[in-house]
């Protein structure tokens, strides 16, 4: 049965730009080829941690929301804990309504996108 999940993990901050983006790519790729559909991909960047992890404080922060088979989800987050290249990640099955609040947050996004595009033109 296809769901709608949303994974958001962090990179260790010791990895290049290149390296960040190749990662991100491996498992996007991991995703789709698995007969997944990614509805939204967002890289936050790095941020400071809440607290250290592996004596690291700072991570790149990346979010994925997709559709996929409830059945991959545990292959997918195998990967995950074999990668030493992720610190942690958090992987939630959205229900209706986190899906209605992901595509408002969305468009609310894209349109303050547009506006800021728009003044700089101004």
């Amino acid at each position: 049965m296809v769901n709608q999940y949303e994974t958001v993990f962090i990179l260790t901050p010791v990895l290049s730009e290149d390296q960040v983006k190749e990662t991100v790519k491996t498992y996007e790729k991991l995703i789709t080829d698995n007969g997944g559909e990614i509805v939204n991909r967002e890289n936050w960047g790095m941020r400071k941690l809440a607290y250290p992890i592996q004596k690291k404080s700072t991570g790149f922060y990346n979010l994925f929301e997709y559709r996929v088979d409830g059945q991959f989800i545990e292959k997918l987050e195998v990967q995950y804990k074999r990668d030493e290249k992720v610190l942690r990640f958090l992987t939630v099955k959205l229900d209706k309504h986190a899906i209605a609040y992901s595509e408002k947050r969305r468009k609310k996004f894209a349109e303050s996108k547009k506006t800021k595009t728009a003044e700089k033109k101004a």
